[in-house]
């Protein structure tokens, strides 16, 4: 996620300015990304400015989306690129082996308050009766939401291609202090879209949450496949737009409803 005056960017990654953000603004973020991988993430189709690292070495780009060197070799598909309007977004990946329940763990690192959270955020899935569902558990969980350390919000990536969840959510607790539980419910249901395939919303121009200068994300070889049904209208209260203002709630609008019932 991020955040430019007024908003928050609700990308995989995120920091707090005055609203959230995925990342800091500032050249020296970019400082230990060599020009070949700025070059490779632009191929890729993602948005190559303010790129940064995590402590494992993936690069985090677009405020919340991690992207492994594994994933910059990799080929750019053009077949599968397009630009739309600000529509609900999937990736080619997406969970299978449904029905299905997705366990969901989270650190004792992070505020014992994100507990209360994420039950916020795994009731708001479970009330839509989708062919998945979320169980908060102790250990040994699908997905781990842990604490993480940067110039951002929160991180997540996409599904894998044996149709498994992304198995990760990084939280930057310090970056989130002081943010009420819906804003935190927000931000972990937001991530949590990512794992199970969705895009953002405003993909093709963030600018249209974010604010600033119009940056088209890209199809990349993750995807950004249009799902049917979703409204083609600018759409501001989606819980997958790239940025999110500081205090803000965002249960799933009637949009992002339809979104998930048809995918899940």
């Amino acid at each position: 996620m991020r955040t430019s005056p007024g908003k928050m960017a609700v990308m995989l990654t995120a920091c707090i300015v005055v609203l959230f953000s995925c990342r800091k603004n500032g050249a020296t973020e970019q400082g230990t990304v060599s020009d070949e991988a700025l070059d490779k993430i632009y191929k890729l189709g993602f948005s190559n400015q303010q790129v940064t690292r995590d402590e494992e070495g993936n690069y985090v780009v677009e405020g919340d989306i991690l992207l492994s060197q594994a994933q910059l070799d990799a080929a750019p598909d053009l077949q599968f690129l397009r630009v739309g309007s600000e529509e609900q977004y999937r990736t080619y990946n997406l969970v299978t082996r449904l029905p299905r329940v997705i366990t969901v763990s989270i650190s004792s690192k992070l505020p014992a308050s994100y507990v209360a959270a994420l039950d916020l955020a795994l009731a708001r899935f479970n009330a839509e009766n989708l062919r998945i569902s979320f169980q908060r558990v102790s250990s040994g969980a699908a997905i781990s939401i842990v604490k993480g350390n940067g110039n951002f919000l929160a991180s997540a990536g996409f599904p894998t291609s044996s149709g498994d969840p992304y198995n990760q959510v990084k939280v930057n607790s310090a970056a989130l202090s002081g943010q009420p539980q819906a804003t935190v419910a927000s931000v972990l249901a937001h991530e949590l879209g990512h794992c199970i395939g969705f895009r953002h919303t405003d993909y093709m121009n963030r600018a249209y949450s974010c604010g600033g200068q119009p940056v088209n994300e890209g199809a990349s070889t993750v995807g950004a496949v249009f799902i049917p049904g979703t409204n083609p209208d600018p759409d501001p209260n989606s819980w997958m737009l790239s940025c999110i203002g500081s205090g803000q709630n965002r249960p799933f609008n009637a949009n992002d409803k339809v979104a998930l019932n048809y995918l899940y």
